[in-house]
């Protein structure tokens, strides 16, 4: 059976994008690469550096002049992938929470989606990948063979964000982390540039009332009829 070369995965934070994609590329053997960790990087380089985020040509050079490196886990510690950053490991760090709630701000600059999505088209078009992001279907690779759209509730989404942070020991409050993930939709949403939506031929998938087995399904089901 013909499968697609490249799948793209687009959709809001927390709506399953990775645990769709990481299934996705284990049981095919693609590549799985989640676009997001270059905006994490980005951002947290900024944080480190003592750059604002707020003053977008300086957080736009960092992003043009940075290293940024996915590659296979190399650590048995729960990665799904090692990210490095100027050749550090960086790959837990832009998972913290202060990383999450301001990566918005830098991945709107039109200069630092320019210089991400350059790297992001070139990995990508080797094909056998399974990218993730919110842009793949729209602006990376608008010519992706299979497209799909992830989405979900915010309350569900933040349920989840709450339940990941209360396995990784951290104390964050539910609230916040609900009324951060609204924020960072709207910013997401609203932007100039490469806003989040669905492509026009993508496969639009809920996953509010799904668990992830659920959604493996419904998405391999979409593929058997591809």
């Amino acid at each position: 059976m013909t499968r697609p070369a490249i799948i793209a995965i687009d959709g809001p934070a927390a709506s399953g994008k990775t645990t769709l994609a990481l299934s996705l590329a284990h049981d095919l053997g693609y590549l799985y690469f989640d676009t997001g960790v270059m905006y994490r990087a980005v951002t947290l380089l900024a944080l480190q550096s003592g750059v604002s985020l707020s003053d977008e040509a300086a957080v736009t050079h960092l992003a043009e002049t940075c290293d940024i490196d996915v590659v296979p886990p190399t650590a048995d510690d729960g990665r799904a992938c090692t990210v490095r950053l100027n050749g550090e490991d960086v790959t837990w760090a832009i998972r913290e929470h202060e990383i999450d709630t301001q990566v918005s701000i830098p991945s709107a600059y039109p200069g630092v989606r320019k210089a991400m999505t350059e790297q992001q088209r070139r990995i990508g078009e080797r094909g056998q990948v399974v990218m993730v992001g919110r842009d793949i279907g729209t602006v990376v690779l608008p010519h992706a063979e299979l497209k799909i759209y992830l989405d979900a509730s915010v309350a569900a989404r933040a349920r989840r964000r709450w339940q990941e942070s209360q396995r990784n020991g951290k104390a964050d409050p539910y609230e916040t982390i609900l009324e951060a993930m609204k924020r960072r939709d709207t910013i997401d949403s609203q932007r100039a540039v490469a806003p989040l939506r669905p492509a026009d031929d993508a496969y639009v998938v809920d996953s509010t009332a799904l668990d992830a087995e659920a959604v493996y399904e419904r998405v391999q089901r979409i593929m058997d009829s591809w």
